[in-house]
């Protein structure tokens, strides 16, 4: 727990949500966290700016309710129902040209990779090839 010195609020890490919707939202730079019920949105802000040294333009949260689950006290008892835990989710909004570089890899990399993968498969099917025509 890392503590803020202006605020003395007490201030956690949190990490992005890694999801589909998580995702596509980030093509508008809006991030997903995962937060605590008592959080509010200046000190989501907070955290967010102070970890990922991005500026924060917006922040929106809801409340997930539980599920209810089944269970049982035994064989023939009764099963009771109860409810998962409610959770907390912010989404957050970074000021344009802002990212938050958790989810991404060097982008040269992907296109040499990619162009690599290409080459090889391209050789292997001429190995194949040329290894048919010298069996006849």
């Amino acid at each position: 727990m890392a503590k803020d010195d202006k605020t003395n609020i007490k201030l956690h890490l949190i990490e992005p949500r890694a999801t589909e919707k998580s995702y596509l939202e980030q093509t508008n730079r809006i991030y997903v966290f995962p937060v605590k019920k008592s959080d509010s949105k200046q000190k989501i802000a907070k955290m967010v700016e102070k970890d990922y040294e991005v500026t924060v333009t917006d922040v929106k949260t809801l409340i997930r309710k539980g599920k209810k689950t089944k269970f049982s006290k035994g064989k023939h008892a009764y099963p009771g129902i109860t409810h998962r835990q409610d959770k907390k989710f912010a989404y957050v909004r970074l000021k344009k040209g802002d990212s938050n570089k958790v989810f991404y890899e060097p982008e040269d990399d992907k296109k040499t990779s990619a162009k690599e993968a290409k080459k090889a498969e391209k050789t292997a099917k001429k190995a194949d090839k040329n290894a048919g025509k010298e069996n006849k």
